[in-house]
């Protein structure tokens, strides 16, 4: 089904029917009980408005709207204010059985926030306040809709820091953070967003507004937070967050290595990891990468699997942690590049991920990440490599991978394919698209990786849910099911239908 067939269907499902056809309800009656909860001005069915909704940094819609294709558009934008607000809006769409899709910042890669469906496009970014800085707890508690670098800048003034650190900080919100469960930049030492989240506010699909206990480690019952993490708006609506933070550390000590081998590199970071030595960061690009993008945008020409690491906090203790785990690179035949092309590293760890330097049409490219336990990262990485290279051998696609997310278990591994040349005709090019990504993920589960670790599922990797779960699926559909039952929220994401 094309966008333009989506879009009248979504039409004609969503506003149901009398017996003899005629519509329950009309655009500008919806319209008129949305500008009463949430005001005129903050209610818009402009075309131009809601295009601004049809694509985030997934590259198939990127594609659709490169290509002039009808865009998968919301009917309806809505900014609410409060969480209040996000319980009327859920009850007019309960009534009319209309889709809700919540929106952060947009940052997403996965398709995670298209209105597939149509219906009503739920921007949250009104709730940007800060409720509460507790010094004493070292907690800070804020509105989802807030954007993760002001929240940042607003804790640094305090000598404090959310230990996050993500590419998308200029561009995601609080509740961007936890929805998909994300990681960042220094998550090897302080977590993933799911591991600093405290507590929550939710405004449910039934409209009734929940709030999870006040701390998630307790005897007191089941954690039912974590059925939000993850959900990616398809439970529920984030609208408030507590969230651990930290004192900005007193150092921060980065430098360089290379290493001949990926293996020896890949056991240097095990071993540092199961030593308990707690590294801010260990990031380790495969040689191709090395000898690409390192080269490109911190302008380090060499060749072998290069690695920055890094410590924090307390100087005599992070500068002992260091030296700890120089003595096992050495071990494993690492040359030291000092500390320079690693602080260089860190002052330059988002260029990356945007403009110029970040991967961009006219090319085709997806990012396959995965995380699995070191008893299988390393086949992972050459598996999904050989899968993915030698697979379409008429397309020459490029593949390139760095380690970036580590825990005392395994390891996260930032995949990336590219094909410089894609098809033009778009149907042709999604077909092309879809195949590679069926081989990438395949590799992936066949040797016991997770389909993602941390840019979500969303629209993207939804057909390999159920296969992800097998028998727990239905289980899932089952919480699905119990929490949403007309299927309204995010309908079309992390494998559930509508």
């Amino acid at each position: 089904m094309n966008s333009t067939d989506v879009e009248s269907a979504v039409m004609m499902k969503n506003m149901g029917s009398t017996s003899n056809g005629a519509p329950l309800f009309n655009e500008e009656m919806v319209r008129s009980e949305l500008e009463e909860i949430v005001g005129m001005d903050h209610v818009s069915t402009e075309r131009s408005d809601r295009l601004v909704y049809s694509c985030d940094w997934f590259w198939l819609p990127q594609m659709w709207l490169d290509r002039g294709e009808r865009m998968p558009v919301p009917d309806y934008v809505v900014h609410p204010a409060s969480p209040e607000e996000i319980s009327e809006v859920m009850r007019i769409a309960n009534t009319y059985d209309i889709p809700v899709v919540p929106w952060g910042g947009g940052s997403g890669s996965q398709g995670g926030a298209l209105p597939l469906y149509g219906g009503i496009l739920m921007d949250v970014k009104r709730m940007n306040e800060i409720i509460e800085i507790d010094e004493t707890s070292l907690t800070v508690t804020a509105q989802a809709g807030i954007n993760g670098q002001q929240l940042e800048w607003a804790l640094n003034e305090k000598g404090l820091t959310l230990p996050h650190y993500p590419a998308s900080a200029n561009c995601a919100t609080l509740g961007g953070y936890l929805a998909p469960r994300g990681s960042g930049t220094i998550s090897t030492k302080y977590g993933k967003a799911e591991d600093l989240v405290l507590n929550m506010e939710v405004v449910l699909p039934n409209g009734r507004i929940i709030r999870t206990p006040k701390v998630p480690n307790h005897a007191a019952g089941p954690g039912f937070m974590n059925l939000f993490l993850g959900s990616e708006g398809t439970l529920g609506t984030i609208t408030e967050a507590t969230m651990q933070v930290d004192y900005l550390p007193e150092t921060r000590l980065f430098r360089a290595l290379l290493f001949d081998d990926l293996s020896d590199a890949i056991e240097a970071g095990r071993r540092v990891m199961t030593g308990r030595l707690d590294p801010t960061v260990i990031r380790l690009y495969d040689p191709t990468e090395t000898g690409e993008r390192v080269k490109k945008i911190l302008g380090e020409e060499l060749e072998g699997a290069y690695m920055v690491i890094g410590f924090d906090g307390d100087e005599d203790l992070a500068t002992l942690q260091e030296e700890k785990a120089m003595a096992i690179f050495n071990e494993l035949g690492a040359r030291d590049l000092g500390r320079k092309p690693g602080e260089k590293w860190w002052e330059r760890r988002y260029d990356f991920y945007y403009p110029p330097q970040n991967l961009k049409f006219p090319w085709m490219y997806g990012t396959t990440e995965t995380v699995s336990t070191y008893s299988n990262c390393k086949q992972i990485y050459h598996e999904q490599k050989r899968a993915v290279e030698e697979g379409y051998p008429e397309w020459d696609i490029r593949y390139i991978a760095h380690f970036s997310h580590w825990f005392h278990w395994g390891t996260g591994m930032y995949s990336r394919f590219l094909i410089e040349d894609p098809p033009d005709d778009p149907e042709e090019a999604i077909r092309l698209h879809n195949r590679v990504w069926n081989t990438a993920i395949t590799a992936v589960m066949e040797n016991d990786g997770m389909i993602n670790e941390h840019h979500g599922v969303g629209l993207k990797l939804a057909r390999f849910m159920r296969r992800q779960y097998g028998e727990a699926w239905p289980f899932l559909e089952t919480l699905k099911d119990a929490i949403d039952p007309q299927g309204l929220m995010n309908p079309g994401k992390v494998g559930f239908g509508r």
